[in-house]
């Protein structure tokens, strides 16, 4: 078992978590606008759904690993090129961060869970992003495909919970840091792309 892959792994998911997407911002919308139990539950609503496409990529991906090889490298290829259009689209986006509390609709915390649910596992792109993640962190040659695609989905979603609960928890402060702050916008969005295309190049060599 590599270890540093899992490390290298972990500290990829956190970078990536930490900087604005439309998951963390709603979260910490709600928390901000209605308090940190709607933030905690639309965090669990999210990561919840994150299971269901860790399961699709696990056996999904796995089979190919095992009948075709040569299909796999061309996944991982594949999903390479996937991250490097990620930081392009980053690249080209506006480093403002938006932040828009009046469309918000009050809903009770069990209807945030499910809100989060149905955001994460109705949304293609998550699956996409976990089919170019995930291959290229593979991790042992004696776990099962399955288990090691498992044990990546875990960490995923153990890191991202504890990266946007504290988005949840500190959503006040986190607000006004970056309404008061223009260049937080610029770091995470430069974060961003140097994440993306360091795991493509970490994918392919």
């Amino acid at each position: 078992m590599n270890t540093e892959i899992l490390f290298s792994f972990v500290a990829s998911v956190a970078a990536l978590a930490i900087s604005p997407g439309p998951d963390n911002i709603f979260v910490l919308m709600q928390s901000v606008v209605y308090g940190k139990k709607y933030g905690l539950a639309t965090v669990a609503g999210l990561m919840t759904g994150c299971i269901i496409h860790t399961t699709l990529v696990a056996f999904g991906v796995s089979a190919v690993i095992t009948n075709t090889p040569a299909i796999f490298y061309g996944i991982k290829v594949l999903g390479a090129a996937y991250l490097i259009y990620l930081a392009y689209k980053v690249f080209k986006s506006s480093a403002d961060i938006a932040m828009d509390s009046e469309s918000l609709e009050k809903k009770s915390p069990m209807q945030l869970f499910k809100t989060g649910f149905l955001m994460n596992v109705l949304n293609p792109k998550v699956t996409i992003f976990f089919l170019a993640l995930f291959p290229g962190f593979l991790f042992s040659d004696s776990l099962s495909n399955v288990i090691q695609f498992y044990v990546l989905g875990g960490l995923f979603i153990a890191t991202s919970f504890v990266i946007f609960s504290s988005i949840a928890l500190l959503g006040g402060t986190i607000s006004e840091k970056i309404q008061n702050n223009n260049s937080i916008g610029v770091w995470l969005k430069w974060l961003q792309i140097v994440v993306f295309v360091a795991i493509a190049i970490f994918i392919l060599v």
